[in-house]
């Protein structure tokens, strides 16, 4: 059973380290939403940031609320760092090349612990998580993927879905585990695919509905609506509303 992220105790944890000399500089001074509770999330991504933008637009809008603390890249030419700076929200760039995955994983640990995370959201993040890294924030590390899983895991899922044909195909928000694409299932949700579809029109489709409901759904899991039971991921419904 998931149990939903504390809310308590990542602030403790951000007034503690507030206290000894911060090994990794966030860039951008002000704490975007700062009043917000519940569960401190860092968001993950490596390039344009558009889900990154929908869920900051969704909490600055009121659809949701949801305490964002940190966006993490490891791309410091990533258009996403702009986005982070013009929120007002702390964003530490770590860069992965040179480095064994399981070196990177523990250094961004490290800024984790340091910011008091307690939930992960990764946005565009095109890199895969060491099993170590996985293990150590199981439940707690939720993923977008632009298909229906289990099909068309991987980087190409528009491109593999037209040439296979299929007529539908979707979202899936999803737990992370230690395979790629391949976590329990929260949520997904359906897009027709058009006779005349090619991979950038199907893509803006499917992302259109990516920005309306992840944020919604990373707001259940921060308000503890989400549980699972080995696979089976259930949501409290009867909260929904």
């Amino acid at each position: 059973m998931v149990s939903p992220p504390s809310a308590s105790g990542g602030n403790a944890a951000i007034e503690g380290a507030a206290k000894v000399p911060a090994r990794y500089t966030a860039m951008g001074e002000v704490m975007y939403n700062a009043s917000a509770k519940g569960p401190r999330i860092a968001i993950f991504a490596s390039g344009r940031g558009t889900d990154f933008q929908a869920i900051v637009d969704a909490s600055r809008s009121g659809d949701v609320n949801l305490n964002i603390a940190l966006l993490f890249c490891n791309r410091p030419d990533a258009i996403v760092i702009r986005r982070a700076k013009e929120s007002g929200i702390p964003c530490v760039v770590i860069d992965h090349r040179g480095k064994a995955r399981e070196e990177f994983d523990r250094e961004v640990n490290e800024v984790l612990e340091e910011y008091g995370i307690e939930l992960i959201v990764l946005a565009g993040f095109m890199r895969v998580l060491s099993k170590w890294f996985v293990s150590k924030w199981k439940d707690r590390i939720v993923n977008i993927h632009p298909a229906l899983l289990p099909s068309f895991p991987g980087a190409n899922a528009h491109r593999d879905a037209l040439e296979y044909g299929v007529k539908i195909t979707g979202l899936t928000i999803h737990f992370v585990d230690e395979d790629v694409d391949h976590g329990p299932i929260i949520f997904q949700y359906p897009v027709e695919v058009l006779s005349d579809d090619d991979e950038l029109s199907l893509s803006k489709r499917v992302l259109e509905q990516e920005h309306k409901w992840y944020p919604r759904v990373i707001q259940w899991i921060a308000e503890g609506k989400v549980s699972r039971t080995g696979r089976k991921v259930h949501i409290q419904k009867e909260k929904l509303e």
